[in-house]
């Protein structure tokens, strides 16, 4: 598992209007196959500042499944128009912890 964190900076003013965008587009990303899924989260100092966090089967999966695809251009189209710059972008994998 893979997970896909994106930092999202809002252009103030416009934050209720991105999140009623992403309640819309949430389905076009929760469908794609290899999602596991979704989750956005709002900054509580920095209500400007949404952090998207998705699990995905692979880094592939958001790539070939996704990013590469007309769908993400359907979720950039309703989402992109609130970004006061583009997002910030890193995939993760768990750590293991330390044996005993």
């Amino acid at each position: 598992m893979i997970l896909e964190v994106a930092l999202i900076d809002v252009s103030p003013g416009q934050e209720d209007q991105f999140a009623a965008a992403y309640q819309q587009a949430h389905p076009i990303l929760a469908g794609t196959e290899g999602c596991r899924s979704v989750r956005m989260t709002r900054g509580v100092e920095s209500p400007s500042r949404f952090v998207l966090l998705v699990e995905w089967d692979s880094v592939e999966a958001h790539e070939q499944n996704f990013r590469n695809t007309e769908r993400f251009a359907r979720w950039r189209t309703r989402i992109g128009p609130y970004f006061a710059k583009p997002p910030v972008v890193e995939h993760f994998t768990d750590v293991a912890p330390a044996s005993s």
